[in-house]
């Protein structure tokens, strides 16, 4: 028996004339997480749709859990749990209703979905909130409530479609701890997320993907090696000063714009050209040609290459500035 879970091969999805999905190719592995990264509109949620036997493939075969997502689409659902962009609750329920109903959706017997009910509001930390209506819930307790109702019949393959959007890094925090309990507990999971800390967190592998393709595979290790062992990161006293330090560091490395800091300064990010000098020397090479040119820094050091130069690398541009 394969410890293949996800098979897909050369799977092209079109919207009219667009093109959403390109010719994918992808696996998962039985216990792994895998996580698909990519800016809105790269084509993550329709590659989930296809997997999650919502939408067909215009070309191309998926296969899940050995499974046909086409001819054994009924077999597929019954095996798989999903968790879309969006908490799928109702607000007028309670959330004890809100896992009671799903449970007789899913044809357990009203005493087994009352049981599992109460297991799932204990193990997401809900039972305080256990008969409020959801509509009082706050965005990550409704996320939390959602992620439950996916769990009710133990599936062996859960998709989390961008699980974290819009939350707060209090709440994104309790959703990861939730996501690193289930695959403690052996789940296979797929991700996709637009947030890069949020796949180098919890994906043992991860597919970059963009416009429709995989553009490149690995560990998040693995992924940052290809940038190289260190980058120099410099930041900028204010804005003003970036032209003149794009023509500073012009012919020292690979120069790219990173995202600015959290207080809004100008941040470039160094990496070693494939000959070029590296590590203490790039750094070195760096602070003089901005010392010349005279541009103002408030700090430059060397660090490990992030997702996020993973992604200025292979797209030019990070998971926000890439066109949808």
């Amino acid at each position: 028996m394969t410890d293949l879970v996800v098979e897909v091969e050369q799977v092209t999805r079109s919207f009219g004339d667009f093109e959403a999905l390109t010719g994918v190719d992808l696996t998962l592995r039985r216990g792994n997480v895998l996580g698909l990264l990519g800016p809105n509109g790269a084509g993550k949620t329709t590659l989930v749709s296809i997997l999650a036997t919502l939408l067909p493939p215009t070309t191309g075969s998926a296969r899940v859990l050995g499974l046909d997502v086409v001819a054994d689409a009924a077999a597929v659902r019954r095996r798989i749990g999903l968790t879309g962009q969006y908490a799928a609750v109702d607000g007028l329920l309670t959330g004890r209703e809100n896992l009671q109903m799903f449970g007789e959706l899913f044809h357990l017997r009203p005493r087994d979905a009352a049981r599992r009910a109460d297991e799932l509001l204990e193990r997401f930390d809900l039972v305080d909130a256990a008969d409020r209506r959801a509509s009082t819930y706050s965005g990550g307790m409704r996320r939390r409530l959602d992620l439950a109702s996916s769990l009710l019949v133990r599936p062996e393959l859960l998709f989390l479609d961008e699980p974290t959007t819009g939350l707060d890094p209090r709440s994104r925090q309790q959703i990861w701890q939730a996501v690193r309990e289930l695959v403690g507990q052996g789940m296979t999971l797929l991700l996709t997320t637009q947030y890069l800390e949020e796949a180098d967190q919890l994906a043992d592998r991860i597919a970059v993907i963009d416009r429709g393709a995989i553009i490149a595979e690995g560990t998040g290790d693995e992924l940052k090696e290809q940038v190289g062992g260190q980058v120099v990161e410099v930041v900028l006293v204010d804005d003003s000063g970036q032209d003149e330090a794009r023509r500073a560091l012009s012919g020292v490395g690979r120069v790219e714009a990173g995202t600015p800091t959290p207080d809004g300064r100008a941040r470039f990010v160094v990496a070693p050209d494939v000959d070029g000098p590296g590590g203490v020397a790039l750094l070195a090479a760096v602070s003089t040609r901005l010392d010349d040119h005279d541009v103002a820094v408030r700090d430059v050091g060397l660090r490990r290459p992030t997702l996020d130069d993973v992604f200025l690398e292979l797209t030019g541009g990070t998971p926000a500035e890439v066109p949808a």
